[in-house]
């Protein structure tokens, strides 16, 4: 296709300010290759190189903005998708056992004497709770709370926190184990771990049954 002489004057012109082969190419409605042709050998000043770097970081950003946006997007989708999936579930007291007994095998102590359920993970500690509480009848006076804490951690502060996220009154809670820390790297908002006890034989021989079994009758072991 043939264009005027004025159109390469005028994509000459532009290159010289700083614009990008694209940029041209939509601006003058020709070809990019065609621009590439005409201004492969156009010198750019420095605020033209300045001015195509600032773009190329712009659309970086972009790229990064509409990557970010599509990763919400799939997020949203997923959390969707699962919501109905749990819809369907039919929460027995059968199913909770089982659930408690996978998370139990997952973070829990294998001794079948009693129940030690281990992490900092807040989220975590409240749905094994959740799932023991809703799944057994027991003697909320059993449980015991050791807290893993470093140096820079302000025991009664700690204490407290995981009292409000346990339910479990500070009475129960043991004294705290400090671990070893130079003070040098903190980890910020970090609540320190905890070792969560309960002392009944007889539940703690019913979830490693219900894991063993699970395992079996599923062929999974």
């Amino acid at each position: 296709m043939a264009y005027r002489i004025s159109t390469k004057e005028e994509a000459t012109n532009l290159r010289r300010k700083g614009y990008s082969l694209k940029e041209i190419s939509e601006t003058l409605k020709i070809a990019k290759s065609t621009a590439s042709v005409w201004l492969s050998s156009v010198s750019l000043s420095t605020s033209a190189q300045e001015r195509l770097a600032k773009k190329k970081i712009l659309g970086q950003y972009k790229t990064v903005l509409l990557k970010k946006e599509q990763k919400e997007i799939n997020r949203k989708k997923d959390e969707a998708k699962a919501h109905e999936t749990l819809k369907k579930l039919s929460f027995s007291q059968e199913y909770i056992k089982l659930c408690c007994a996978l998370m139990w095998w997952c973070e829990g102590n294998k001794n079948s004497s009693f129940l030690r359920f281990t992490s900092s993970d807040t989220t975590l500690i409240r749905n094994f709770l959740f799932l023991l509480r809703k799944g057994f009848s027991l003697d909320e006076s059993k449980f015991r709370v050791l807290v893993h804490i470093h140096a820079y951690h302000n025991d009664d502060a700690q204490k407290k926190f995981w009292s409000q996220v346990t339910k479990i009154p500070l009475n129960q809670f043991n004294k705290s184990f400090r671990k070893m820390n130079t003070g040098k790297r903190t980890k910020e908002n970090y609540p320190g771990c905890i070792a969560l006890t309960y002392y009944d034989v007889r539940i703690a021989k019913e979830l490693e049954a219900l894991y063993n079994e699970f395992t079996k009758f599923r062929g999974v072991r």
